[in-house]
């Protein structure tokens, strides 16, 4: 009988297979990349979604939107929304909402970071970001309410952009609700997208009175810096520019994230769009003010 041979792969063979599979692997890695992040910014829609909710669920209560911040440290708008999360027990734990030195303890002591702002909130975390802790364990988030079109002190004039009014004040009394919404719940936004800083950056941190709100002063994703008081609370990063607030500069916080190409938006009607890096800033600047009475056209 004639016996049959096998005979294997030459090296050649091997290594133009090996060159096939390394040129596949290199086209299907941006392809899954890009599915991942397809799911996170889905993810980040929805947080926004059940903000959108949250929010709306409070005003029925309240008749008015929650205060942005209660001075620089005795809560936030964060948890008055909690219990129109699912996170009403967390809310209860918290103590001296709006108060003062005398009254109870500030967002940084126990029990508020036994109990509240140590803790991470996935609701209020977009899974693009890296997670951050700027003080202690205490938390950086994702989401901040929109105080208008100049700064994080609401300026009338800021460098000859006038303030058109804003969805969110930081006066706990003062009543701002949809009816104050005169540019239309369509077309003013209530929160956006912003970064959480890293290491001791506060940018992100919602405990915290400024870094609670964004303005639209600064374009989305904006290659010119964020502004704070001080730069040890500033850590510049690639597409995260800082530097220390003046007089012509002062504190404020632009829409930032790691969404390629923009940022998510949730506006007063409700819904959530994702708006791009490349859009007027003009245009940007009227979705921020609620009672300014601009044409916005091609949004």
């Amino acid at each position: 009988m004639k016996s049959l041979s096998r005979r294997g792969f030459t090296l050649v063979e091997l290594l133009v297979v090996i060159a096939i599979i390394g040129v596949m692997v290199g086209l299907l890695l941006p392809a899954v990349q890009a599915a991942r992040e397809a799911a996170r910014r889905m993810s980040c829609t929805n947080n926004l979604k059940q903000i959108g909710l949250a929010m709306h669920n409070y005003h029925d209560t309240y008749n008015r939107f929650p205060a942005a911040h209660a001075a620089c440290c005795f809560g936030t708008w964060v948890v008055p929304v909690m219990p129109y999360v699912e996170l009403g027990n967390v809310a209860d734990l918290y103590q001296n909402w709006g108060g003062t030195d005398e009254t109870g303890p500030r967002y940084g002591a126990a029990p508020n970071t036994t109990n509240v702002t140590n803790n991470r909130y996935p609701v209020f975390t977009c899974p693009s970001d890296l997670e951050n802790q700027p003080i202690g364990q205490m938390t950086n988030h994702n989401y901040a309410v929109n105080f208008g079109n100049t700064g994080a002190a609401q300026q009338a004039n800021l460098n000859g952009v006038i303030f058109g009014d804003a969805p969110f004040v930081q006066d706990v009394k003062k009543r701002i609700g949809m009816r104050n919404l005169v540019d239309g719940t369509s077309n003013t936004l209530l929160v956006s997208e912003v970064r959480q800083g890293q290491k001791s950056d506060l940018r992100g941190f919602l405990w915290w009175g400024d870094a609670s709100k964004f303005t639209t002063y600064l374009a989305i994703n904006s290659p010119l810096p964020d502004r704070i008081y001080t730069l040890s609370y500033c850590n510049p990063v690639p597409g995260m520019p800082c530097d220390i607030s003046t007089a012509d500069n002062p504190a404020m916080f632009a829409s930032r994230s790691l969404h390629p190409g923009g940022v998510n938006s949730l506006l007063g009607d409700g819904s959530v769009r994702f708006f791009s890096e490349t859009m007027n800033l003009q245009i940007w600047r009227g979705l921020s003010t609620s009672n300014a009475g601009e044409v916005l056209e091609g949004i």
